[in-house]
Parts: C-alpha cells; sequence; structure tokens
C-alpha cells in the first residue's frame, strides 16, 4: 500500500506572481523576504500588487535561519502582527524557511517554546497560525510544497527541523521573471540541490509510484538543463525549465523526505560552511555507488537517468556532470579528511535523514 499527498496549490509560469491578488483573497498579509528585494524591484512590484492588503515587509533574512536572529524576529511578529492571517514568502529556502517558523503560533508568542516544541519532536497546539504563500526566487528548495523547515543553531552546533501540519504552504507561485537575476554561485547550488532531491527521494524506503515518476523526471531535466542555463543566465526559458524541474523535485521528496546525501550535509555546512546546496551533492556520486543494488525499482530508475546500463557507468557520468560544474566530488575538498569520511557516514546513516537511505549502513 502507498500514498501520496500534496495540498499545495501550485501556479506556475512566466508573469504567475500576478496570482497573488486571487490567492489572498482579500486578506492582509506580511511580505517576508531577503534583503536585495527592494533594490530589485520586488518589493514595490508586490506592493503594487496588493495595495493596503500589505501590513508589512520584513526584509532582513539571510542564508540558513539561525536561533539568534530567528528568536527576535518571531516574537515582533507575534507581538506587533498577531492579527495579520497571512505570510508572503518571497526568496530562495532560506526566506522560505524562516517564513514557516513565523506562521507557528504559540501560545505564549515565544520563541523558546517553539524551539521546545521542535527539540521534542512534538505537535503545537491549535492556535491562530498563519497562512503561508511561497514565492520561491530560486529553483532548487522545493520549501514552496514542503511542510519542512530547517533551523540552524551555529552557536550550538546543531539543526531543528519543523514539521508541522500548518507549515504546508497554502499556495505556491512558481515564476521564473523572478528568478532572472539570481547569480551563477546561486543558479548553480539551488539546481543542484534540486538534482539532489530527486536522487534523494529514489533511493528511499518511503518512495512511491507517483514520487517516483517525478523524480526521475526532475533529475532528467536538471542533468539536461543546468549546464545549459550556467552557460545562459539571462535566458528565461532556460530559468523557466530549471524552475518546474526543482519544482517536480519538490513534489517528489515532500513524500518521501530527503535521505543519506542530506544527512551528511548537515556537518558539512555548520563545520565547514559550504552552501548547503553543494554540501548535499558533491557527495552524490559516493551516495548512488552505495545505492546501487539494494533494490530492483531503485537501480531501474536511477539506470535510466543517465542512460547507464551499468551502476559503474552510471557514477561515472553524475561524477562528470558534477565535475564539469567545477564541484569536486571528493570529501577532502570541503574539509573532511579521508580518516574522518567513514565516522561521517555512519553518523549520518544513523540520523532521521540517513533512516530513509535503502540500504542499512550499520
Amino acid at each position: 500500500m502507498w500514498t501520496y499527498h500534496n495540498p499545495v496549490r501550485i501556479s506556475v509560469g512566466n508573469g504567475s506572481l500576478d496570482q497573488l491578488p486571487a490567492l489572498l483573497a482579500g486578506r492582509n498579509c506580511l511580505l517576508v523576504t531577503f534583503p536585495e528585494a527592494e533594490s530589485l524591484g520586488l518589493v514595490q512590484r508586490v506592493r503594487s500588487l496588493i495595495g493596503e492588503q500589505l501590513r508589512g515587509v520584513i526584509d532582513s533574512i539571510q542564508p540558513n535561519p539561525d536561533v539568534q536572529w530567528l528568536a527576535p524576529l518571531y516574537e515582533q511578529v507575534q507581538r506587533e502582527h498577531a492579527d495579520v492571517p497571512v505570510i508572503v514568502a518571497l526568496g530562495g529556502g532560506s526566506a522560505i524557511d524562516s517564513a514557516k517558523a513565523l506562521i507557528c503560533a504559540t501560545v505564549s508568542g515565544r520563541f523558546a517554546d517553539l524551539l521546545s516544541v521542535l527539540q521534542q519532536g512534538a505537535q503545537l497546539p491549535p492556535g491562530l497560525h498563519k497562512s503561508l504563500i511561497a514565492v520561491p526566487t530560486t529553483a532548487g528548495t522545493g520549501s514552496e510544497v514542503t511542510p519542512w523547515a530547517t533551523i540552524w543553531d551555529q552557536a550550538g552546533g546543531s539543526k531543528y527541523s519543523l514539521h508541522q501540519p500548518q507549515t504546508w504552504p497554502e499556495a505556491a507561485i512558481i515564476d521564473a521573471e523572478l528568478m532572472a537575476s539570481l547569480p551563477a554561485a546561486a543558479t548553480l547550488a539551488s539546481g543542484l540541490d534540486a538534482l539532489s532531491h530527486a536522487l534523494e527521494s529514489i533511493w528511499n524506503v518511503n518512495r512511491n509510484p507517483v514520487s517516483m515518476s517525478l523524480a526521475v523526471q526532475a533529475a532528467r531535466r536538471c542533468l539536461a538543463v543546468l549546464p545549459a542555463l550556467m552557460q545562459d543566465l539571462p535566458n528565461l526559458q532556460l530559468r523557466a525549465e530549471m524552475a518546474q524541474a526543482a519544482l517536480l523535485a519538490g513534489l517528489a521528496f515532500s513524500n518521501t523526505k530527503t535521505a543519506l546525501a542530506h544527512s551528511l550535509s548537515y556537518d558539512i555546512t555548520l563545520q565547514h560552511g559550504v552552501p548547503h546546496g553543494i554540501a548535499c551533492s558533491f557527495s552524490l556520486p559516493l551516495v548512488l555507488e552505495m545505492a546501487l543494488g539494494a533494490d530492483d525499482v531503485a537501480d531501474a530508475a536511477l539506470l535510466s537517468i543517465f542512460d547507464a546500463s551499468t551502476a559503474t557507468v552510471a557514477v561515472q557520468r553524475l561524477s562528470a556532470f558534477l565535475q564539469s560544474l567545477g564541484v569536486a566530488t571528493e570529501p577532502e575538498r570541503y574539509g573532511v579528511a579521508p580518516q574522518d569520511w567513514a565516522a561521517m557516514l555512519h553518523k549520518a546513516a544513523s540520523g532521521p535523514r540517513g533512516r530513509n537511505f535503502i540500504r542499512s549502513l550499520a
């Protein structure tokens, strides 16, 4: 038996940001975005679409939402905007993940109580939780169609996963025009994050036929489109194709969660400062090699993605793809000594995401 569930209403296409007033349906909102959104004209575009329904703009979101700056922001929103029913998140994964924390209400309005819920893996009580409309400006995170958010504690050397019934976005707007100004490094990292989401949802114990079909399509599109896009960043058609690949990958892992490569990535980011998209993708050939041979259905899907007849060829082609984009695939290039890699691998395999991997490393 299997099920597939995704409640997010999705609008896709150039200019689809114009759907925002209809999605708000008269409700007021806050805009949560990144610092450069104002200078890029994105804040003004939202303001021109919804006018006085925009009750405030929070444009201080930084990469990798951290408890040190998210806590006071959360309490400010709970204190000053308790009556605003919707948050519109405009940006990459960090903006959308931050917004997922901000929509969650605690009885006290204190961030410490939300953090306690995350630490215990508990559920928030019913309350005046806000709704979320997610508008990604990168093609890769998938956060616009999943209920998960990653909250970091850099000082404490840890991270938390936020997952509540209300953290599913109500709606997502996928508008490639909003991604046109994305720099090369961010384009690459987000595209590789999408590829990782696709592959991770295949070598996954939670996969189902729908997620598999979405993941195979997403991975093949990533392999075909990302190199071309890196050579022609202003190309809006390629941006749109990459956005759709990332969306398909998000719809796939929204039902499976990620697996071993993402589990490995968290310490790489925390300890060595490697951007998430690179941290979760450089190990893909190593994980692919471990995955192949564990399951016939997964093998068939993975080999088809790389047009390969053998595991060796598939691994070689994935390695060559990453290296052609300037991404090294050796752990030592990211600060992990060869003698430490095995220990890191086994630690990752024992984590919540690592346990989704189809081959036991115990």
